[in-house]
């Protein structure tokens, strides 16, 4: 059973670890944000420990990003932060299931094996915006029937936004969820990739799905165009 452990506080990270260890689990642990994205979407674990206050990126975006990127391990919340809309945010962004410190190291483990006998979540239901379909667990997209073969990075940038269809999201947001946080290249790379999108998934069909809104980044028409 493999375990990724995501926790700044050293001494208790390297705790938990020692005492998943000897009960029989496989544990990594990482230290922030961004080598948790990193490390859950390269490797496959049985189960995630998350916690919330990190350097980089905190829980919350970890935890969306890694979602968005069809990663779909049980994820426990562990955190100081007890409050109602503190773990409701996390169940909204995907959780499913939140300790608070200080914690009893029997009901982590009882958690945890619990977690992984229920399995991963369901995955979402395909998402659509009129004809043009995209199915998350296949990595299919589909329009008017055709089915359209995209790279990558193609893919990755509809379904960020057919997530968020409807919603303007600026270029920023784009190549933070899409590429890297880090990234630090040509952010005019965005446009590019719109364009490529607009050719496979608009021009052969006469529609105007991918609006572009000048000064604040771009929408998908949830109709489709």
């Amino acid at each position: 059973m493999r375990v990724l452990i995501v926790e700044d506080e050293v001494p208790l990270a390297e705790t938990v670890r020692h005492g998943l260890t000897e009960d029989g689990f496989v544990v990594e642990v990482v230290h922030n944000g961004e080598d948790a994205v990193w490390a859950a979407t390269e490797n496959p674990y049985d189960v995630i420990v998350l916690d919330i206050m990190l350097p980089k990126l905190n829980g919350y975006k970890v935890l969306e990003q890694i979602r968005e990127r069809g990663v779909w391990a049980p994820v426990l919340m562990l955190t100081a932060k007890d409050g109602d809309y503190d773990q409701t945010d996390a169940f909204d962004l995907g959780a499913d299931d939140y300790l608070t410190k200080p914690f009893s190291f029997i009901v982590l483990v009882a958690r945890l094996r619990a977690l992984i006998r229920r399995g991963a979540p369901e995955r979402p239901v395909v998402m659509t915006a009129g004809d043009l379909h995209l199915d998350p667990v296949r990595r299919r997209v589909e329009r008017a029937g055709q089915e359209i073969v995209l790279t990558r990075r193609e893919y990755g940038l509809l379904e960020f936004l057919m997530r968020h269809r409807g919603e303007t999201v600026s270029k920023a947001e784009i190549l933070d969820s899409v590429w890297d946080p880090a990234f630090e290249g040509d952010p005019n790379v965005v446009e590019v990739y719109i364009r490529y999108l607009r050719l496979k998934l608009d021009a052969p069909f006469e529609r105007n799905a991918i609006q572009t809104l000048r000064g604040m980044g771009y929408r998908l028409d949830p109709d489709g165009g």
